[in-house]
């Protein structure tokens, strides 16, 4: 299995950095644009979907992703498309959460595609906005995602005792989260240093949020955004549960689905630019 994993995350990269390195937007828009596509296919399934009819609805986003690139919205995309997702990530988060696995299903099914498919083409929109900032912004919103991550699951195998959602993800804990915002802030602070240091293409988030709302409201920004990342991952383990299922797909050996990959993403990129659009 480790074996597996690997293998793949060496090819998932030697495809990825090229594009996330590319001059050009399109490249990256286009990768991520497939992988989004494959993600509403899972979404599809996991709801209650044929693989047929969830492949429409992973080909529908991608359609309308391709509308919004052919719209210029990868350069410029409506700064109220950012408040859009934050309410719904936020309200809908805490309310779908807080009903648990088994209320899941009693929304009715159409109204749980939909709320999949816009979700899923507003975090590719915001991926491909990230891209078109520049490169070091892209990296920074990938980075702060991961170093919350990784930090959570250190601090909570060192430190867990009290579960943040045992019916809906056993292994995290509340100590897991104080340890991922705690790694991020850290991170925040390294990372301002080094764009105070060297010549980038544009700021990282991080140098961004302190240049709009200075060192605390980087705090709590940061924060927030990791506690969102937090969310994302919650509900998809949530969808998950609901629908009896251990990973999203196969897609990705070892891995499981795109879905297990970028479920914390998906609500940390559209917010990120919604606090940096003000």
């Amino acid at each position: 299995m480790l074996r597996q994993r690997v293998l793949t995350a060496i090819v998932l990269l030697a495809v990825l950095l090229p594009a996330v390195f590319a001059p050009a937007v399109w490249p990256f828009a286009l990768l991520t644009l497939l992988g989004i596509g494959a993600a509403g296919w899972e979404w599809g399934r996991l709801n209650g979907l044929s693989s047929g009819a969830s492949a429409l609805l992973g080909a529908a986003i991608a359609l309308a992703g391709f509308g919004a690139y052919a719209a210029g919205w990868v350069e410029r995309a409506p700064p109220t498309l950012w408040w859009l997702a934050m309410i719904v990530w936020v309200l809908g988060g805490a309310f779908v959460i807080g009903r648990g696995v088994t209320r899941w299903p009693q929304l009715a099914a159409p109204w749980r595609w939909l709320l999949g498919a816009l979700l899923l083409w507003l975090a590719w929109l915001a991926l491909a906005q990230a891209k078109a900032i520049g490169i070091n912004f892209l990296l920074s919103v990938f980075v702060l995602v991961w170093a919350a991550d990784i930090a959570a699951y250190f601090g909570g195998r060192a430190l867990g005792r009290r579960k943040l959602a045992p019916a809906i993800s056993p292994g995290k804990s509340w100590e897991g989260v104080w340890s991922g915002m705690l790694g991020v802030l850290v991170l925040a602070a390294a990372w301002i240093a080094f764009d105070r240091a060297t010549v980038q293409d544009t700021a990282s988030v991080f140098t961004q949020l302190e240049s709009r709302f200075g060192a605390l409201g980087l705090v709590v920004s940061v924060l927030f955004l990791s506690a969102l990342s937090v969310v994302g991952d919650l509900c998809e383990s949530l969808v998950k549960r609901s629908a009896g299922a251990k990973d999203s797909s196969s897609l990705l050996p070892g891995h499981g689905g795109v879905l297990d990959r970028i479920d914390a993403l998906l609500p940390v990129f559209p917010l990120a630019l919604a606090l940096c659009s003000l």
